[in-house]
C-alpha cells in the first residue's frame, strides 16, 4: 500500500469513528422526531442536538441561553441567564478512544504508519470542525476551539495507544532509551505500569459498587422513570443518555473510595463521611445515589490502600531480579514514588474528565475535585505500595542472611 492509499484508508477510519459517534444519538432522536413529534419540528434541531451531545461527550463545552418560560419551569436560580454546559457524557469519549485504538492498530499494520496517523488526525479534525460549525445556534452555541481540539485529542489518544502496541513502533521507542541504565529504565516502566494498574483496580471496584447500588436502588430508579412520562421512545432515548454518563458515575464512585467524593451541585457532598444533597435533577440513574451517613463509610478507603500494598508485593520479585546488586532500598522507594505519581495522575485526570458544569446556578459544580482525588490517591496508593515493596525487600534480605549463615 503506497502513501496516498494509506492516507485515504486512514481518513476513512476517522470518518467511521465520527459517523458512529454522532449516529448513536442521532438515530434515536430522529425516530423521536418522526414518531412522537410527527415530523412537525425542523429536523435540524435534532441534528444540532446530536452534534452538541457528541461534542460534549468528547470534551467540548456548550453555552446555553434558555427562554424565560423554560427557565421558570426548571426552577433553578440563574436559569434565565446564559450558562456553561461542560459535563461530558464520557461514554462518547470512551468510544472515540476505543475506535481510535482500533484505527491505530490498523494504521500501524500499513507500510507508512506516520503518514496514516497524520491523515487520520487531519481528517478527524476537519470533520470535527465541520460538525461544530453546523451546530452553531444563538441559544446553544458550542465552543469552536474545544469542539475541534478536545475531540481530536481523544481520537489522537486512541491512535497513540493503538500504534504503541505495534512491534515496530515499540522497538523504535525502546531504542531511544538504550543509553540509560537498564535497571533504571525497568524500574520506571514497572512503576508506571503498576500505578496505572492500581488506578484501574480502584476503578474496577468502583464499577462493581455502582452496579450494586443500581440493583439496590431499582425501585427508586423505576419511580423516577415513571415520573418522567417520556413514553417508549423517550424512555429509550433517556436510557441511552444515561448509559453515556455511566463512566462518569464509575469515576465518581472511585473518587468516593479514594476519599474526597464528589458533588452534585455547589455546597453538596457525597463522600465516605456522609452525603449532603440539595435539589438535584430528577434523572432516574441519580436515584442510585447513596443518602444519609455511613457508619462504616471510611472502610471504602481500604480499597486504594489494599490495592497499593498488593501491587507493591506483586511487582517486588521482578524489581529485585532487575536490580541485582544495585542499591535496592532507594530504588524500591523510587518505584513506590513512581507508583504514587502515576496512580494519582491517572485518577486525577479521570476525575477532571468526569467533572464539569451541568446547568445553571448551583449545578455549575458537578463531579469530583481533580486535585484532591489525585493527591489522595497518590498518598494512599503510593505509601501502601512503598510499604509492600520495602517490607518484602526486608523479608528477602533477612531470609538471604539466614541462609548464608547456615
Amino acid at each position: 500500500m503506497n502513501r496516498p492509499l494509506t492516507a485515504v484508508f486512514a481518513a476513512l477510519e476517522a470518518l467511521l469513528v465520527v459517523g458512529i459517534g454522532v449516529g448513536i444519538s442521532l438515530v434515536p432522536l430522529t425516530l423521536l422526531w418522526a414518531v412522537q413529534y410527527g415530523l412537525q419540528i425542523d429536523w435540524v434541531v435534532f441534528w444540532r442536538a446530536s452534534v452538541d451531545i457528541w461534542l460534549l461527550g468528547n470534551g467540548g463545552s456548550l453555552y446555553v441561553t434558555l427562554d424565560h418560560v423554560t427557565a421558570a419551569s426548571i426552577g433553578f436560580p440563574g436559569a434565565a441567564t446564559p450558562f456553561l454546559l461542560s459535563l461530558a457524557p464520557l461514554g462518547f469519549a470512551l468510544l472515540t478512544v476505543l475506535f481510535g485504538v482500533r484505527a491505530g492498530r490498523r494504521i500501524g499494520e500499513t507500510p507508512h504508519p506516520l503518514v496514516g496517523s497524520a491523515a487520520a488526525l487531519a481528517a478527524f479534525a476537519l470533520l470535527a470542525t465541520g460538525l461544530t460549525l453546523s451546530a452553531l445556534y444563538p441559544l446553544a452555541r458550542p465552543s469552536i476551539w474545544q469542539g475541534v481540539l478536545m475531540t481530536t485529542l481523544f481520537f489522537a489518544t486512541g491512535i497513540a495507544i493503538g500504534l504503541s502496541r505495534g512491534r515496530a513502533i515499540a522497538a523504535r521507542m525502546s531504542a531511544r532509551f538504550r543509553g540509560l541504565p537498564a535497571h533504571l529504565v525497568e524500574v520506571v516502566a514497572v512503576s508506571v505500569r503498576a500505578g496505572a494498574a492500581s488506578a484501574a483496580a480502584v476503578v474496577a471496584v468502583a464499577a462493581v459498587a455502582v452496579a450494586v447500588l443500581m440493583v439496590a436502588s431499582y425501585a427508586s430508579i423505576i419511580a423516577l422513570y415513571e415520573g418522567a412520562h417520556a413514553g417508549i421512545l423517550g424512555g429509550v432515548t433517556l436510557t441511552i443518555g444515561q448509559l453515556a454518563f455511566l463512566p462518569n458515575l464509575v469515576i465518581w464512585a472511585a473518587s468516593w473510595l479514594v476519599g474526597p467524593g464528589f458533588a452534585i451541585g455547589t455546597g453538596s457532598a457525597v463522600s465516605p463521611i456522609g452525603t449532603s444533597l440539595g435539589p438535584i435533577p430528577t434523572i432516574p440513574i441519580l436515584g442510585a445515589l447513596p443518602t444519609g451517613d455511613f457508619a462504616f463509610g471510611f472502610l471504602g478507603l481500604l480499597v486504594p490502600v489494599l490495592t497499593g500494598f498488593l501491587v507493591g508485593v506483586a511487582i517486588r520479585p521482578r524489581l529485585l531480579r532487575v536490580l541485582g546488586e544495585a542499591p535496592r532500598g532507594r530504588m524500591l522507594a523510587a518505584a513506590g514514588l513512581g507508583i504514587a505519581l502515576s496512580s494519582g495522575l491517572v485518577l486525577g485526570l479521570l476525575a477532571w474528565a468526569s467533572a464539569g458544569s451541568a446547568g445553571p446556578g448551583r449545578l455549575a459544580d458537578v463531579g469530583p475535585s481533580p486535585l484532591l482525588v489525585g493527591v489522595f490517591a497518590a498518598l494512599e496508593i503510593g505509601i501502601a505500595a512503598t510499604i509492600g515493596l520495602l517490607t518484602g525487600a526486608a523479608r528477602g534480605s533477612t531470609g538471604s542472611g539466614t541462609a548464608a549463615s547456615r
